[in-house]
């Protein structure tokens, strides 16, 4: 995953209203819930369906590192899937998103001004279109350099060019070298 793909996997974890399941059993009685069966659940996670079940029953406490990770990614990513849709839903639709980023941004502007990139610590709202065209592109398995795209036309519109106020030559802003980036909706 993308620097922007976690910081949305971020956000939507932030938004849970109750807390998924802490302990092996919970967490392995939770997938045979949500996918059915031992034979599914061991498939998702890389294991026997024996030792899911062993994992059920309690005869094994605790999984390897490895499974555990991966046991603890299976339950976060079908924790609450309504709550996540209703925030996304509200966000794209009147809430925005936002960013809260340390980068390089670089830009291209007319002649006689300056385009060099230099580290910008920026935290700006943008308004529910940028949220809506990150959350298709994200559905549509779109890449981070284009998510990265979406949120930088989004800074200029909103901070470099104020809504069109100033810097109206300003053409292209670029995201580069991204030191943190962090999305709240």
């Amino acid at each position: 995953m993308g620097e922007i793909e976690d910081a949305i996997e971020r956000a939507d974890r932030e938004s849970f209203t109750r807390q998924p399941p802490k302990t092996l059993r919970s967490q392995i009685r939770y997938l045979l819930k949500q996918l059915g069966s031992a034979k599914a659940v061991a498939q998702e996670i890389g294991v026997t369906a024996d030792s899911v079940n062993r994992y059920r029953r309690g005869a094994r406490k605790h999984a390897r590192a490895d499974v555990a990770e991966k046991i603890d990614d299976a339950v976060r990513a079908r924790w609450q899937p309504q709550v996540r849709k209703r925030r996304q839903k509200q966000a794209a639709a009147t809430g925005g998103i936002t960013v809260e980023t340390r980068a390089r941004f670089g830009y291209t502007a007319p002649i006689g001004t300056t385009d060099d990139g230099r580290f910008r610590r920026l935290t700006v709202h943008l308004p529910p279109a940028y949220a809506q065209r990150l959350f298709d592109a994200r559905a549509t398995g779109a890449g981070d350099q284009e998510m990265r795209g979406i949120i930088a036309e989004g800074f200029k519109d909103v901070y470099f060019q104020d809504g069109g106020g100033r810097a109206p030559g300003l053409s292209d802003v670029a995201l580069n070298d991204i030191d943190y980036l962090d999305l709240d909706y």
